[in-house]
């Protein structure tokens, strides 16, 4: 089928991040906030929006309307003439029409005069779809006045909606109102904004951690993904091992094992999702894993147990003249350099970056391991340029991925198992932590000193207020603070400049006048004269 535009233009381009406003608006009440605003507070925070993509700007006129009447066309032996009620858009309305599966009662997306849908020539695939207008015309001597659409005129596959790729015309379901536009519903009303992420905000690479940052510029509620799930102690977990023999390139592994698997298509819902973060969806269990990704930042690995020797998991650095053969087909020889995930024979992923291509999941998998992890991000910046493998996993552990987050994902993950009816969720939990009990850094300082940073009088108790909505643990005595960061805050030295950085891009930058510092001097511009002599060779 043909698949829809955006997704297209969205797969080719590799970004910091894509964020449907849809998604955005589900983990954050923002009932009144436009998207200026919205766009503005992304700014302060230290987040800027490069580019807006309207999920389907190219659509338009296409509404709701049900079936009345059929009837085949006096002087054609494949095409029907029928009458539709399109609510207050017409309730007579007669379109010509060859699709074989259009009945009575059916409801159905109408393209009336003016609206706009994509086409393109019969017989003709190569191509990419025009963008055309609908008029009245005539076929066969009977007037049409519309057009019934497919998932194609519509420019939406079966990733996007089921059954948009059909012999014939696109069904709706016949709850919808008659007349009413069909975008909302099909989601093609949405828009999505490709947010660019500096290294220093790795916390933010995700839906949940841009609207976590946006919950505390507004002060707006902010709804935390369900991570609920209940595990059935009975599930045999098989004798699943797992070890980490390099603490220092692997601080935090967590695998959870999850039998009974049916691999099957995943909810609409999440595979819109996917396709508008610019991936495409797979299988429930691959999209899953994405899908965590996409949400908490956190990438995740399945798997497929009948796949790994031995039931067995080894997280160590690979041995000189090693191979793996990724899921994209390529074959790599490995060095010390290279953190690997093994079995009990031979490496089955490159830590970080790519799952190997034998223990994928498949169609036949049955039972599974989950894997969430915390890599050091040096270790997998390097390995990853030198063997030119770059993925969506590795660039988000180049920027750090936290060890609070590795413990959210695994049990998100498992939630959607469960949410999806897809897998028995077992008892089985390994979770191998380097330094479980590694206290979080203290910040003391002082009000006075966070001003003195910023140049400002920020009142005391705005500053802890804004740094309780950042989710900062606060002590106060009188002007001495005591700030703990929260634990996904990796980036947090520990400093007052950390907390006055925090501070402001709440606060508002807008506060701050522009002005010299107290011992700056006015200096002409130019070159001096050693570069004046350079510049003459």
């Amino acid at each position: 089928g043909c698949a829809h535009p955006l997704a297209v233009q969205i797969r080719s381009r590799k970004t910091d991040m894509y964020l449907p406003i849809s998604w955005l608006r589900e983990l954050l009440e923002l009932d009144g906030v436009s998207l200026e605003k919205i766009e503005n507070g992304l700014f302060s925070c230290g987040l800027e929006v490069e580019e807006k993509k309207p999920v389907s700007p190219d659509i338009s006129g296409v509404y709701v309307g049900i079936v009345t009447h059929i009837e085949r066309h006096p002087d054609s032996d494949h095409m029907f003439v029928c009458r539709l009620d399109c609510g207050e858009r017409g309730r007579d309305i007669q379109i010509v029409t060859g699709a074989q599966n259009v009945n009575a009662g059916d409801c159905v997306p109408v393209a009336l005069e003016g609206a706009t849908v994509y086409a393109r020539k019969k017989d003709d695939t190569d191509s990419a779809p025009k963008v055309i207008t609908i008029k009245p015309g005539k076929l066969r001597g009977a007037v049409s006045y519309g057009m019934l659409c497919s998932g194609e005129e519509l420019g939406i596959d079966e990733d996007w909606y089921d059954g948009a790729v059909v012999d014939g015309i696109m069904k709706l379901p016949g709850s919808l109102t008659p007349g009413t536009d069909v975008r909302p519903y099909l989601g093609l009303d949405d828009e999505v904004w490709d947010i660019s992420v500096t290294a220093n905000l790795p916390h933010c690479q995700c839906a949940y951690g841009v609207a976590r940052e946006l919950s505390a510029y507004f002060g707006r509620r902010l709804n935390t993904p369900d991570v609920s799930c209940k595990p059935n102690k009975a599930a045999n977990d098989g004798g699943i091992k797992v070890s980490v023999s390099a603490p220092d390139l692997c601080p935090r592994y967590i695998g959870h094992y999850v039998r009974d698997i049916k691999i099957g298509k995943s909810p609409v819902w999440m595979r819109r999702r996917l396709i508008m973060c610019g991936l495409k969806p797979i299988s429930n269990i691959v999209d899953i894993t994405n899908y965590v990704l996409l949400e908490l930042g956190q990438p995740m690995h399945a798997f497929d147990l009948a796949k790994l020797r031995g039931r067995r998991i080894e997280v160590r650095r690979a041995r000189p003249g090693e191979r793996i053969v990724t899921l994209d087909e390529k074959e790599f020889k490995l060095t010390e350099e290279n953190l690997v995930i093994c079995d009990a024979e031979r490496p089955v992923a490159l830590a970080g970056i790519m799952g190997g291509l034998e223990s994928g999941i498949g169609e036949d998998t049955r039972d599974l391991l989950f894997e969430a992890a915390k890599f050091e991000r040096g270790n997998i910046r390097r390995p990853s340029r030198a063997l030119g493998q770059s993925s969506d996993s590795s660039r988000r552990f180049e920027k750090g991925v936290d060890e609070y987050t590795t413990r959210l994902a695994m049990d998100r993950a498992l939630h959607l198992i469960e949410k999806l009816g897809c897998g028995v969720i077992s008892a089985t939990d390994l979770d191998i932590w380097a330094e479980p009990d590694k206290p979080r850094p203290e910040i003391k300082t002082t009000t006075k000193a966070i001003n003195a940073v910023l140049g400002i009088e920020i009142p005391a108790n705005t500053i802890v207020e804004i740094l309780r909505r950042l989710n900062y643990d606060i002590a106060v005595d009188g002007d001495n603070l005591t700030a703990t960061p929260p634990p996904y805050r990796e980036d947090i030295e520990g400093s007052a400049a950390d907390l006055a950085e925090d501070v402001i891009k709440i606060y508002g930058y807008r506060h701050i006048t522009p002005r010299f510092m107290p011992n700056a001097a006015i200096t002409c511009g130019g070159y001096n004269r050693e570069q004046q002599n350079t510049q003459k060779f």
